[in-house]
């Protein structure tokens, strides 16, 4: 049985672990409220499961504690930053911030980000722009990362990028994070830790064979993961695979044209754009439109004895309403990597629900 703790517990826990290692309290609280979003949402591979990660590049790598971004190019609707590897949680936060006050003047702000450190779960920014009844859309690329392949091939090339898009709904929000490989680097990650198998073949090992075995990721020498649609349709994925990179990377005008990215280790170039529908119409009017595409889909026919379709982003909603209540299940090995950097830090363990 999980272990449940309430979100002010476990906020109170990463908030302590992160001004122990340096951060200012206001940026602190940012990382967590985003890494917490993430386990509620159920994102369980890049939530609290990434704290460990930052507070490394916080004590014992490149993250820096302090600064703020440089502003490359600003045009009001448009700007570009690069966070010189600021902790990435916060700087996406401070961008989309500045995005959602200027949108009710321009009705779409679109930003790019360069050397923004790991930006962690796109779903976790979600929320409040959601509430405020408007629509986003993520990207993110790694530019020193070589992890998926193209179709056909074998060599690892691109990162194993996410698309993320929000809106508001009136029961329930459109919600969907999802990567452009049929799985994700975190998943292939946890499998090899737990001694399993993919749940199917979606890798490749250095000699082009598809396997389901984690270890052949890493290699040595490294496979690859297969884009979206695998063997059959993976034009489709590695397609969208470069259309993310060029949003991210050509946009922002930093990438693997530079050699001084393969050095960036896991930082991420990154694009959002926060959308009104009310400069468009009506915000009501929009939400009519999804509420329609809502009960299409969820009231379609499905064969005897199977569940009913959901539409993206109803679990999550409801995922992360019922953990609000009930607390936090967290992924059983998050605890184990956090206690040490509590004894590091002299941060008492968070105490779960009775």
């Amino acid at each position: 049985m999980s272990i449940r703790y309430s979100h002010d517990e476990l906020n109170r826990f990463v908030v302590n672990l992160f001004q122990a290692a340096g951060l200012a309290q206001e940026r602190a609280e940012v990382l967590s409220r985003v890494f917490l979003e993430a386990d509620l949402l159920g994102y369980t591979t890049h939530g609290t499961n990434r704290v460990a990660s930052n507070l490394g590049w916080l004590l014992d790598g490149p993250s820096r504690l302090e600064g703020e971004p440089e502003v490359l190019a600003d045009r009001g609707a448009v700007f570009n930053w690069d966070a010189g590897f600021l902790p990435g949680p916060w700087v996406v936060s401070q961008a989309l911030e500045t995005a959602l006050q200027r949108v009710p003047e321009h009705g779409v702000v679109t930003a790019t980000i360069r050397r923004s450190q790991h930006i962690a779960c796109l779903a976790a920014y979600c929320p409040p722009i959601i509430n405020a009844g408007y629509m986003v859309l993520m990207t993110c690329s790694t530019p020193a990362e070589h992890t998926v392949s193209a179709f056909g091939g074998s060599d690892p090339l691109f990162s194993a990028n996410p698309l993320a898009m929000a809106a508001p709904g009136d029961e329930y929000p459109l919600l969907f994070d999802i990567s452009m490989s049929v799985t994700a680097g975190g998943y292939v990650a946890r499998a090899q830790r737990e001694g399993t198998r993919m749940a199917e073949p979606c890798l490749k090992d250095a000699q082009g064979n598809v396997t389901d075995d984690p270890a052949a990721l890493a290699g040595p020498p490294p496979g690859s993961i297969m884009p979206i649609g695998g063997v059959d349709h993976g034009y489709k994925g590695a397609a969208l695979s470069i259309a993310t990179e060029v949003l991210s990377m050509a946009l922002g005008g930093y990438g693997r044209a530079d050699e001084q990215s393969a050095g960036d280790g896991e930082a991420n170039s990154v694009f959002l754009q926060v959308i009104d529908p009310a400069a468009f119409g009506s915000l009501a009017a929009f939400k009519r439109q999804l509420a329609a595409l809502q009960s299409m889909v969820t009231g379609s026919a499905v064969a005897v004895g199977e569940p009913a379709p959901r539409f993206p982003g109803q679990r999550a909603w409801q995922h992360r309403t019922e953990q609000l209540e009930q607390g936090i299940a967290l992924y059983p090995n998050i605890l184990e990597d956090l206690a040490p950097w509590a004894r590091r830090l002299s941060v008492e363990l968070p105490v779960p629900l009775a």
